[in-house]
């Protein structure tokens, strides 16, 4: 009897080399991935204001992807968590400044937990598309995309919740200094994200193909990376110009300097006395710049008729007002005529700032601190816009500079010009000034319009409609200038398309992923169904 020899197992082509072997197992050690996260957070950091060292967005994006591939669900939240504690705790240490340690590792601990919860659907997303070949369309055109809309809606989920969000700390915004910011007068800061991301995703899979050894996995990086370089900004047309005189009085306006009722007021005014005399169309204070309500205070609304008819112009002036049972944070064009008065309300109250949400949980944490913000500030809801005479003058009263809506609402609504106020002395000595800075220069652009920012203690600046300040006054500063700035008109793309990608991209990260989900899925039981029916063929 002849004994049948063997059928030898066919050799696999090297052009079809198991995913396994070539992306899955394409991974980090769980501890080398939680050191490479922190350094990735730290980066994150310098990259942004005050440093400002914007290359290192680059780095510090691709080296947190790296962390996340191979990741369990709770090893990616383990690493994600882990880069938004060191970056968080670092980038914000500015809010101890004003009420201690507590609210400051508070926020940032919020922020850390809930970016590591963003980390887990990009570690899936990294699972889920393991099984196509690395050099294949799916790893070097689709999943880079794929990654850049679940970074971005994370993003965008963290700026509008909870508690109206805080988008402060955006990939975007690190970029105002470098050659790609003139790109967000087309894309907005989160388009400028989500190309970012996708940037240093096409890196990732590029390394993950083979690096130098397949350069041709390179091309979509670069193609990305040469249309955010070559990207010029948007124009929009000059409306001729606009005398601006902005006064920083640098009165006491901190929650705990020592004052008694009008030392704001009798420091704005002090301070604006230089200007008289010489032709403006507008007076600008800051945030903050009177401590009454002219609205019901006599005294304090004669002071204001005294500035008005000295400096020949109306005056944007910012108070807290009353009106009924609610309590604004409210932006006033003063003038001469009372008819000719209009006002602006802040959109987005500061939490535990300006209004400590759902108060009764919050006291028996911390009662001592939640006590101390006595005055709970309602959300306005009027336009972010005053006219002074044909010209329109967008507004975003401090940290609603941050929100998009705001800005975007202004130039819909005519503005030709922004003027943003802003009240720091609460973070005097830190780096908060000029991280808000920061979103000013880029709103600028992204607009393009000129902004005047004008502070209580500083600093103050005047920026031109491409981002470059032309005028500041500097920190503890009493000063004030007449600077002429252009007007624009026209809507930028980021204006227009902004909150249309905005939405796009949270349903964009919502239908890939679960597509991806279904996916994997099902390739997962057709190959288990595989095995079953023929055993030998997968030992």
């Amino acid at each position: 009897m002849r004994t049948p020899l063997p059928t030898p197992a066919p050799a696999a082509a090297p052009e079809q080399e198991t995913p396994r072997r070539t992306v899955a197992a394409w991974s980090l050690p769980v501890w080398a991935a939680v050191l490479a996260s922190a350094a990735a957070g730290l980066l994150l950091d310098l990259a942004s204001a005050p440093v400002g060292w914007w290359p290192l967005t680059f780095v510090s994006v691709t080296v947190a992807l790296v962390a996340l591939i191979g990741r369990s669900i709770g090893g990616a939240l383990l690493v994600g968590t882990v880069f938004g504690a060191v970056f968080y705790t670092t980038h914000l240490v500015w809010v101890g400044e004003f009420l201690g340690p507590v609210p400051w590792l508070a926020l940032a601990g919020l922020e850390a937990v809930l970016f590591g919860a963003g980390a887990v659907p990009i570690a899936l997303a990294y699972r889920w598309t393991a099984r196509y070949p690395a050099r294949g369309l799916v790893q070097l055109l689709a999943v880079p995309p794929l990654i850049g809309v679940l970074w971005t809606a994370r993003e965008v989920v963290m700026g509008a919740w909870p508690y109206s969000g805080f988008p402060w700390a955006r990939l975007g915004m690190t970029q105002v200094g470098g050659p790609l910011a003139e790109a967000v007068s087309w894309t907005s800061v989160t388009g400028l994200s989500l190309l970012i991301v996708i940037l240093c995703a096409s890196v990732v899979q590029w390394i993950r193909a083979g690096g130098i050894r397949f350069m041709l996995g390179l091309h979509p990086a670069v193609s990305v990376a040469a249309l955010l370089v070559i990207a010029p900004q948007f124009p929009t047309a000059p409306a001729g110009e606009f005398r601006v005189g902005w006064v920083q009085g640098n009165g006491p306006t901190g929650y705990f300097d020592d004052k008694v009722p009008g030392d704001v007021l009798a420091a704005q005014t002090a301070a604006t006395v230089p200007l008289y005399g010489q032709p403006m169309d507008l007076l600008a204070w800051p945030e903050g710049g009177v401590d009454a309500d002219p609205l019901s205070d006599p005294a304090a609304a004669e002071a204001l008729d005294r500035v008005v008819r000295s400096a020949g112009a109306p005056l944007l002036m910012n108070a807290a007002t009353t009106r009924g049972d609610d309590v604004f944070n409210t932006s006033l064009l003063w003038t001469a005529d009372p008819t000719g008065r209009q006002w602006h309300d802040k959109v987005n109250p500061v939490p535990f700032g300006e209004y400590v949400p759902d108060r009764w949980f919050y006291e028996l944490i911390v009662p001592d601190l939640v006590g101390l913000i006595q005055r709970e500030y309602t959300p306005g809801s009027n336009p972010p816009l005053v006219q002074v005479g044909d010209v329109g003058v967008g507004l975003a009263i401090c940290f609603d500079v941050i929100y998009d809506a705001v800005i975007w609402d202004g130039a819909r609504a005519g503005a030709e010009v922004f003027v943003f106020q802003t009240n720091n002395a609460d973070f005097r000595g830190t780096d908060e000034n000029l991280q808000q800075l920061a979103f000013a220069r880029m709103r600028a652009i992204e607009t393009g319009r000129a902004v005047v920012n004008v502070s209580t203690v500083g600093t103050s600046q005047v920026i031109t409609p491409d981002g470059t300040t032309v005028d500041s006054i500097g920190v503890d500063t009493v000063d004030a200038s007449i600077t002429t700035v252009p007007l624009r008109t026209g809507l930028t793309p980021a204006v227009i398309l902004g909150p249309w990608l905005t939405a796009l991209i949270v349903l964009a990260a919502a239908g890939a992923l679960t597509a991806a989900g279904f996916s994997h899925r099902a390739r997962t039981r057709a190959a288990a169904a595989d095995r079953s029916t023929d055993p030998g063929r997968h030992p």
